[in-house]
């Protein structure tokens, strides 16, 4: 059986040593009183709720599965889930970091980040019941009306009820544009601005369940004078339960489950292909204009599923480095190690080494990404500076798909390269290795695909904006740089940094270019970049990190912690950043060697 150990001290290690959280928050009127003390204590007892309360119905969860009752149309989560749910909500953990002003406690939004990461760690597909509704949550603040917000986000803060997105249709995935979803306004007798929806959607996850009162859905949808495309989308608030004017719940709404997708991983998650039939609901944003609403929401879940990946690395890594330490096979290379044993431990093996290590070090450099945007996100919201709050917006628009796309791809390298670490043992269930992998493999793919969110990170955020914000983010590239460059001990962080930095001007440059010439040279070079990219900040959140390290160690501070940074970090550089090369070489082989194959795809 697999088990899991919240990161608590690599959590306060990366926001009150590397990014000193409190004292950027003090700047924030909202949260100028949180101390590192309250954060700490909140993440402990979260991460006990991980462990205690979800973590032990991962395995059974997958086993069992979702149920739907074709004939009420209900859906059944996997034995335990509802309870924990409810130990969810009376603990107050929906309503961590949401706004006080509907109830929720106001807490920032890196501390509900760090504990979605050990919920995710803990269970993925649990995780996803409460985890859509943050984003129907932010989409409805934003966007939703008074009356919406009064009716919609008390229920959301309190966990009582869970929302969705509705989006994808069985003939429209990434291309928005061609769904058929239809809203007709209600009869004129109603004056209450509602609609009837009729259409189907599919993949829904969290769609129908028993776990929370009712379930607020988000769907996207076209009015009868629309334009066609996606110019013509609007999205609505269509409740499971019709809501009574007192704000009991009333009739069942014309949504509902009409079959389960059958799939690879997260097996305790109901992912529900929905049907609409006249289902009443009202329109969030301005007509034809949901998708700028949706965003809100779907920039949001990319976010959360690069989370997701990063709790999968972290508990995948912890379970294979417990076994390479007792596992033993064969003896060391250079002489027996284990000599009160057969054989030594396999984690003597330097292949071995380089497995977990990798895992290692995609988690904790994930960490430090996704912490550093969700304070972004913090100064984006709360910041009295407008500038601030802009260019915080700029960067963590910036860094999306990166989160994305970059984290669920190391995501799965890492949980296929800890299962590797098993050997034949983590191909069997009874490990839970290979759930990890089954679990990690959709979060490459829902959300926009990882295609799509190099497409949005080249061709819209940084050849749309000639580079802008990327040279803002370089800004704090070159200031380490400039502060470190003469320090010989930093010297194998920052001079890998510091070529790849300059390399990547040149290297944007040049793709721009081409892009000019040949839009296909951009979808050709569009992955091999973002992993460039990715490397670039994830080697500059790595150089912080070894930059913190190696001032503890020479003040003489013994805590091993930071001897394990510094010699994680070197791993990084030495065994995993020089992998840009090669991207890079790709990246610039073009396009020609793609299209021109019409017969070798014949």
């Amino acid at each position: 059986m697999p088990h899991y150990n919240p990161p608590l001290r690599d959590m306060q290690f990366v926001m009150h040593e590397v990014f000193k959280v409190t004292d950027e928050l003090k700047a924030l009127p909202a949260h100028a009183d949180i101390d590192v003390e309250t954060i700490n204590a909140v993440l402990e007892e979260g991460g006990k709720f991980a462990v205690e309360v979800i973590f032990p119905l991962n395995i059974s969860g997958d086993e069992e599965g979702c149920t739907l009752d074709k004939t009420t149309h209900e859906v059944t989560p996997p034995k335990g889930f509802k309870e924990a749910y409810a130990q969810y909500v009376e603990g107050g953990w929906a309503a961590l970091s949401c706004d006080p002003e509907y109830g929720g406690q106001g807490l920032p939004f890196l501390v509900n980040q760090c504990f979605y990461e050990m919920m995710n760690s803990a269970n993925q597909a649990w995780t996803m019941y409460p985890g859509l509704s943050h984003g129907a949550y932010e989409a409805l603040h934003a966007h939703g009306t008074e009356e919406q917000k009064k009716l919609y986000l008390p229920k959301l803060t309190s966990g009582e009820w869970t929302g969705t997105m509705c989006l994808t249709e069985s003939h429209c995935g990434t291309d928005l544009g061609l769904l058929r979803t239809k809203a007709i306004p209600c009869d004129a007798s109603q004056a209450d601005g509602s609609y009837k929806l009729t259409g189907n959607k599919i993949f829904i996850s969290a769609g129908e369940h028993d776990m929370a009162e009712n379930i607020v859905h988000l769907v996207l949808a076209r009015l009868p004078d629309a334009p066609q495309g996606s110019k013509g989308i609007s999205l609505f608030a269509v409740p499971k339960f019709n809501i009574n004017k007192d704000g009991s719940l009333g009739a069942r709404n014309g949504i509902y489950c009409g079959g389960l997708e059958h799939k690879m991983g997260i097996h305790g998650n109901a992912t529900c292909q929905i049907v609409l039939e006249d289902a009443v609901g009202t329109m969030v944003g301005a007509p034809n204009k949901g998708l700028a609403a949706m965003f809100v929401m779907m920039n949001a879940a990319r976010l959360g599923v690069g989370n997701q990946s990063l709790g999968l690395t972290e508990v995948a890594f912890q379970n294979a480095l417990a076994y390479a330490k007792d596992r033993i096979q064969m003896r060391s290379l250079t002489g027996v190690k284990a000599k009160d044993k057969p054989a030594d431990p396999i984690i003597v093996h330097p292949d071995v080494r380089k497995m977990l290590l990798t895992a290692k070090a995609y988690a904790e450099g994930g960490r430090a990404l996704a912490i550093y945007c969700t304070l972004l996100l913090d100064k984006e919201l709360h910041h009295p500076d407008e500038k601030v709050r802009q260019d915080s917006a700029e960067i963590v628009a910036l860094l999306t798909p990166i989160v994305k796309a970059f984290t669920t791809d190391n995501g799965h390298l890492a949980t296929n390269a800890c299962m590797q670490v098993f050997g034949g043992h983590g191909y069997i269930k009874e490990w839970g290795m290979e759930q990890f992998v089954r679990d990690n493999r959709i979060n490459m793919i829902y959300e926009g695909t990882n295609t799509i969110q190099s497409l949005d990170l080249l061709g819209r955020k940084i050849l749309g904006n000639n580079g802008a914000t990327l040279k803002k983010f370089g800004k704090l590239i070159g200031a380490l740089i400039a502060e470190e460059g003469v320090n010989e001990k930093m010297a194998e962080f920052i001079n890998p940094l510091a070529t790849l930095a300059d390399q990547m001007t040149k290297f944007t440059t040049e793709l721009g270019f081409k892009g000019l010439q040949n839009p296909d040279e951009v979808g050709a070079a569009a992955v091999d970049y973002l992993r460039v990219a990715g490397h670039l900040v994830f080697g500059y959140f790595w150089a912080c990190m070894a930059q913190v390290a190696l001032r503890e160690v020479a003040a003489g501070n013994p805590d091993k912690f930071y001897v394990a940074k510094l010699q994680t970090a070197r791993f990084y550089f030495a065994k995993l950043f020089p992998e840009t090369a090669m991207l890079m070489r790709t990246a610039r082989s073009g396009s020609r060697c793609l299209m021109e194959t019409d017969q070798a795809l014949a």
